[in-house]
Order: C-alpha cells, then structure tokens, then sequence
C-alpha cells in the first residue's frame, strides 16, 4: 500500500534543515488536495446519490477507526449546528466507541464482530447512507462496517487511499483519494488525512446545499445554539430582506428561531402560510420565496379589472 510504503525521497528528513522539512509536508498538502480533485466525479456522484437517498427520511452514517473515523465524526458532528442536520438522522461510528475521539484504542480496529453488532444494533438499511473512511482500505471494523450496511440495503460510499482495496471494491460508491507515500511513513493523518478531510467535507457541503439548507451562500439552517450563532442569525436575516434589526429579531423570536420561516414572516406572510409555502417546497427556500411572489401577484391581479 502506497500509504504505508518508505519512500527514498523522504529516507533523510529528520537530517533536512527544519524549512526543508516544511517545504516538503506543505508539497504534501497540495498533493492531498490534487487528489480530492481527481476523485470530483465520483464525488459528485456520491453526493447526489446521497441526496436522493436522504431527501425525504433515513440517516447519514459515518463509519472509521483510528484518523480516519475521527475526521468521519467531526465532519458529522459538524451537520447539526451548521446546517440543523436532525440528530435523530445522524449516526456516528467509530471503532472504540466515543473514547477513541481522544485517544488510540489499541485493537480497536480489528474488531468486526463490533462492526457487526452496532450496524444491526442500529439497524441501519435501505433508507440509511453509510460513509466509511479507511485509509489504507482494509480496516476490518470499517470495511465490515460498509458490508454489512450494503447487504442491508442501506447505500454505501467508501474513501480510500489506496488502489485495488477491498473498501473501494465493495462500496457502491468508491472514492479513491490516491495521495501516495507520506513524508513520514504511515502517517496517514498526514496527506492522506488532509484528503478525506476535504473529500468529507465537500460531499456533506454539497449535500446540504442540494437539501435547502443553503441559500445565496448562507446557512440559512443555522441552528442558533450560541450567542454568535443568534447574531450570524440576525445577520443573515438583514443580508437577505433590507429589514431593520428590530424587524428581524421580532420575525426569529416568533418563528423560534428558524431563519427561513423568518424571511417568509418578513415577506408578509402569516406563520401559517409561510410554514404551509416552505413545507410545499421541501424546504427550499427559494421555492417557498417564488411561490410566495407568485401567489401575490396573482391575488393583485384577481383584484384588478378584468382579473380572474
């Protein structure tokens, strides 16, 4: 495996001078990126897929040990108070459960037999989109994790960063972020890291944007858990509708808070209608906003001579 393999290249550098040292890992860095933009295609499939799985129920599932099944948890975790991703639609994996977030777990990674349990434990299936992230493309919890997801309907997506490994061959949808060898051998937090770290954001980016839960380039999901967040909120709110902040905190105190029912209130509609107008859209706001227009503009017109 490329990940793991000492390359002559490197075979000095702890003699290099510290700025070589960094010249080097920073080459690195932009070589994890050139690898995320090889895999676009089979990230762009991978994320409308998602999207069609995800748009009406079912939960997304992170699945990793080790680096790996950090960065997967993070990029979840992250889903709630940026875009308001329902806890109850998110599920994370991690081989050694929530203690490995802090520190290794030794065997951890080995243990299929957990992999196993906690995907029918959590029974996870057809309505489910499971991510599982491995570097090396062989670690037994996640790729049993991914197996036992897809013999149970759920649809899988597998990253990797390896050629010709089991997690991509068995993945329905497989990314292949090919960084090659690391400046220091086998440390995959390294390029190999900065490459799923992108390649994860950028497929749950793009999801939340084909899901609404973006608009203009806003957050307009946000959910406002925090001082900072209420005021990004009223930000947001005075971005998109003109209105003065006292206009705008009235509107977000009397839709509890939701920013896009809140537009809705400013644009002049009752709670009722604006709830009624984002519901109808699949709470896509740009939808609710167009028939919100054209439903006044056909009320102006019905009042008007010769209107219908």
């Amino acid at each position: 495996m490329d990940t793991e393999r000492p390359s002559p290249r490197y075979s000095g550098i702890d003699a290099w001078d510290p700025s070589d040292v960094l010249d080097a890992m920073i080459e690195g860095q932009f070589a994890a990126v050139a690898a995320v933009r090889a895999a676009r295609p089979a990230l762009e499939r991978a994320a409308l897929g998602m999207e069609a799985r995800l748009r009406e129920r079912g939960r997304l599932v992170y699945a990793g040990a080790g680096t790996s099944g950090r960065l997967a948890v993070q990029d979840g975790a992250e889903l709630m108070p940026t875009f308001n991703w329902p806890r109850e639609r998110l599920l994370l994996l991690i081989a050694g459960g929530h203690q490995a977030m802090m520190q290794s777990i030794e065997g951890a990674e080995d243990e299929a037999g957990y992999a196993t349990e906690l995907v029918h434990h959590h029974d996870i299936g057809p309505a489910d989109v499971l991510i599982a992230v491995a570097a090396s493309g062989t670690t037994p919890f996640t790729l049993t994790c991914l197996c036992e997801a897809r013999q149970r309907g759920a649809m899988t997506i597998g990253i990797a960063n390896n050629r010709d490994t089991p997690l991509l061959a068995r993945a329905e949808h497989p990314i292949l972020l090919e960084t090659g060898a690391e400046p220091i051998a086998g440390s995959t937090r390294m390029n190999a890291g900065t490459a799923q770290r992108i390649a994860l954001n950028l497929l749950s980016s793009l999801l939340m944007i084909r899901l609404g839960r973006v608009f203009q380039g806003l957050m307009v999901d946000v959910q406002a858990s925090n001082k900072k967040l209420v005021r990004r909120s009223e930000d947001i709110l005075l971005r998109l509708t003109g209105r003065t902040q006292e206009d705008v905190r009235e509107a977000l105190g009397n839709a509890n808070g939701n920013v896009k029912l809140a537009v809705l209130l400013l644009q002049g509609c009752t709670m009722e209608e604006a709830t009624r107008a984002l519901d109808g859209a699949g709470g896509q706001l740009r939808t609710a906003l167009e028939f919100v227009a054209t439903t006044s503009e056909g009320a102006i017109s019905s009042r008007k001579p010769g209107g219908q």
